[in-house]
């Protein structure tokens, strides 16, 4: 059962892996009146510990942190994403780039839960897959609320079951990757959906509701906090923010009236990005194989950060980034308020 007062600070900033969040984004955001997430995920253990202190020493309230829970590993999936791999390696060796190795691994998974436990932020969410009932067990003793990420109706049941503080129910216009459990492939319900069908249910069983997907005003937040949903989180919309660690060629390419398409071609797991040359090319080869394809793709993709070479660049996008508003985060977050409050 979640114990925080969402009701004061209902506006949340989304962690967002492999470079936009960063403990300055973090901070300004909670200077603003958001409650922030850090995002662990990609990071080595001793960079997450560091970060968890800096956050904690710059804003005396209340954050979070997400990483990722261990994806499954089938047998079939080195094979898959290699052949995946022959497919683009003609279009990496045109850009001077040898793709990685696929491989499996579980990012350091057992080592940043001791982090965790041993310095317990309020909240502890997890993306991907779900995290063994141990750990959960241990971050609750250790005095953080656990939280898990879903994406379909069906799976409340075994977040209630898994005995956590609360769900975010990630729609279908997130941006990045899908968060829930399982990596279905096929189109899933949107967020408005998800919180009718599911915040009764989720009060029900005393699990706290966050709704995450296409927000971009504060307008839009009021509309999921009077659906159900106890606190709203943004992601896209401190993409362009400058104390964000977004890539340049991301930022410009959010106003450039791309479409976003939903895509295993970067990582060889679902998320939504801008459409791309890649993404036109390569998503229907693209296996589900994550993080295989991850590895596989991570030269050519660090090539196009570097080159700002929008075509080679996995540029995570909800639905929502034409609307994306270039201000510091401090001054955006206060500006969602605003907004909130004159909605309500």
């Amino acid at each position: 059962m979640s114990t925080l007062d969402w009701r004061s600070h209902p506006l949340v900033l989304a962690p967002m892996a492999g470079g936009p969040s960063t403990v300055p984004l973090a901070a300004a955001a909670a200077s603003g009146g958001m409650f922030a997430f850090l995002a662990g995920a990609y990071l080595a253990p001793q960079q997450l510990r560091e970060d968890i202190e800096e956050l904690r020493a710059l804003v005396p309230v209340p954050f979070g942190v997400n990483i990722f829970a261990p994806s499954d590993d089938r047998p079939s999936m080195r094979s898959e994403a290699e052949a995946y791999g022959s497919l683009l390696a003609p279009w990496a060796a045109s850009a001077g780039v040898e793709l990685g190795e696929p491989r499996y691994d579980d990012d350091a998974f057992g080592a940043k839960l001791d982090v965790l436990v041993e310095l317990a932020p309020a909240v502890v969410s997890f993306s991907f897959a779900w995290p063994p009932a141990d750990a959960v067990a241990r971050l609750r003793r250790a005095g953080a609320e656990v939280w898990v990420t879903l994406n379909e109706p069906d799976e409340l049941a075994w977040a209630v079951e898994l005995g956590v503080d609360g769900v975010v129910l990630q729609g279908w216009e997130a941006g990045g990757h899908r968060g829930g459990p399982h990596d279905s492939g096929r189109q899933q319900p949107s967020v408005d959906v998800l919180v009718r069908e599911l915040s009764s249910a989720a009060r029900s069983a005393e699990l706290g509701v966050m709704a995450a997907g296409g927000v971009m005003t504060g307008r839009d937040a009021r509309r999921l906090l009077d659906a159900g949903a106890d606190a709203v989180a943004f992601g896209t919309a401190f993409l362009p923010s400058s104390e964000a660690g977004t890539a340049p060629v991301h930022v410009h390419e959010l106003t450039q009236g791309r479409g976003t398409t939903v895509t295993r071609a970067f990582t060889g797991r679902s998320a939504r990005a801008l459409v791309t040359t890649w993404t036109q090319r390569f998503s229907d080869a693209a296996p589900a194989a994550y993080p295989h394809v991850h590895h596989l793709t991570a030269p050519l993709r660090a090539h196009g950060k570097a080159t700002g070479e929008a075509e080679l660049v996995h540029l995570w996008a909800g639905t929502g980034h034409a609307a994306a508003r270039t201000l510091p985060a401090r001054q955006l977050a206060e500006l969602l308020y605003e907004e909130l409050r004159a909605d309500g």
